[in-house]
């Protein structure tokens, strides 16, 4: 059992205030309320009611705690998306240059589902709307953030050296997608059109040489990197990047084209922004020291376009159904299918 508390309704006053660094009777009580639309965890905003003379003190952060779905905590689980969370916070964030939330606590028992994250609130940046879109301003930043995460570790041979970055989820994922698939298409049949869903089927077939692809380069990869994941000031004049339960080793290039095949609502448009995001991305990467292959990311950014058509199709099975959970899973399906279908990403296995 964790000796600290894993939801606002367990947390004291006097607990919170030392946590955050002050002395246990400045903080005289706070008051709770959900924030976000994740599906994995459960985040809520604390305002905090600090004693009169306390300075320097945050007025809210955000607290992160174990899903309240029990179906979503033992996903969690089995992929270990919790633990990656927190050991991200504790060994790599302050080291990375990717904007994130500044984090005032983060502990995992070895259950690997009772967990805490207190976090900075970086209100009133606000985060992205999936089922909306991005427009160009959203989108180079998500860009430039992501250039900023990948180019630290760029096939750097510390990668191999971060055992909790070392588990290998392809044998559950082989057990798995073939049944969750069948259900999607069955659940998606009169959303989705005969093309987005005839690619499901293909990557069914293919499934094996989709998990055994080799990228031409490795780095940290955020594994879910879109609009709903990322914060965005008020001016769009910057952006925080969040959600790292699906951080993994792999390829950048898959980050960059799952952000743009989930992120621009119209086929046409994300299909003139294919290269020129790439472009963007890899000088990025070229300014901050990152030698690069372009042919071969290239490739790797035409097979990263399957990633959001799949993890929509393992998400939307995994985790408690909600009805804008419904939509967003069944716009992130159809719009990378259809950047897929264009960069002819199947033809790669």
């Amino acid at each position: 059992m964790a000796d600290y508390p894993t939801h606002p309704d367990q947390m004291q006053a006097g607990w919170l205030a030392e946590t955050l660094g002050f002395p246990a009777d400045s903080l005289r009580g706070f008051s709770v309320r959900p924030v976000g639309t994740g599906q994995m965890c459960d985040s809520y905003r604390l305002a905090l009611d600090w004693a009169q003379g306390v300075v320097d003190a945050p007025a809210t952060i955000i607290a992160k705690c174990p899903s309240h779905d029990a179906a979503s905590r033992e996903v969690a689980r089995t992929l270990g998306g919790y633990i990656l969370e927190v050991k991200w916070y504790q060994t790599l964030a302050h080291e990375v240059g990717v904007p994130r939330p500044h984090c005032h606590f983060a502990r995992i028992e070895e259950d690997g589902v009772s967990f805490l994250l207190l976090l900075g609130d970086l209100a009133p940046a606000a985060q992205g709307d999936q089922l909306r879109g991005a427009g160009p301003l959203e989108i180079n930043l998500a860009i430039d953030a992501a250039a900023e995460l990948h180019a630290p570790l760029w096939n750097s041979p510390r990668l191999a050296g971060i055992d909790w970055l070392q588990r290998d989820t392809r044998p559950i994922v082989r057990a798995l997608f073939p049944s969750y698939f069948a259900q999607f298409r069955e659940r998606y049949a009169q959303r989705l059109d005969p093309e987005c869903l005839a690619l499901g089927d293909g990557l069914v077939r293919k499934l094996d040489a989709y998990l055994a692809y080799e990228p031409s380069a490795t780095t940290l990869q955020h594994g879910d990197l879109r609009v709903d994941n990322i914060l965005f000031a008020p001016d769009q004049s910057a952006c925080w990047v969040v959600d790292w339960q699906t951080l993994s080793i792999g390829a950048g290039a898959r980050d960059l084209a799952y952000l743009i095949g989930t992120s621009i609502s119209d086929p046409a448009e994300r299909a003139a922004l294919d290269r020129p995001a790439f472009d963007r991305w890899t000088n990025r990467l070229a300014a901050l020291g990152v030698a690069t292959d372009i042919d071969a990311l290239w490739q790797d950014y035409r097979l990263g376009a399957l990633s959001g058509y799949f993890m929509a199709v393992f998400a939307s099975m995994s985790v408690e159904r909600t009805e804008r959970g419904d939509e967003m899973f069944a716009v992130m399906a159809e719009r990378p299918a259809r950047q897929a279908i264009a960069l002819r990403s199947l033809d790669l296995l």
